[in-house]
């Protein structure tokens, strides 16, 4: 947070650290152009299977996604249509085998979706 800060405290950006959406001032609601939420996909029986680097390094809660690896993704989902402005949009990242399930989460929320592709072939929402 402290390096997102220093990045964007010039431009007048702000950052709030908190769960998910209880961290942000309730005067967004509506008004979000664009909602990056860096979420964790890996399910959580697969985190032993990661590189050491990622597995050792990175606070498990940045890498357990749950049982499916999106029900990080699937909260975001749910309360991001009430914080984004016409327009807006929200991008997730996720893995390539749980394309479908992160789109129904979407289209549940009323989402709409589009897929992009990583070039290490990631899929980016």
């Amino acid at each position: 947070m402290r390096c997102a800060h220093r990045n964007i405290a010039a431009l007048g950006g702000q950052v709030h650290t908190g769960d998910l959406f209880t961290a942000l001032p309730g005067g967004l609601r509506g008004r979000v152009g664009i909602l990056a939420a860096n979420v964790p996909y890996v399910p959580s029986e697969e985190i032993a299977l990661l590189p050491a680097e990622a597995r050792d390094h990175e606070p498990l809660v940045a890498l357990d996604g749950g049982a499916d690896g999106l029900d990080v993704l699937r909260r975001v989902a749910a309360e991001a249509p009430g914080w984004l402005a016409p327009g807006g949009c929200l991008l997730v990242e996720t893995g390539r085998r749980q394309a479908p399930a992160a789109v129904a989460a979407f289209t549940a929320a009323g989402l709409r979706t589009r897929l992009a592709a990583s070039d290490e072939g990631t899929p980016m929402w």
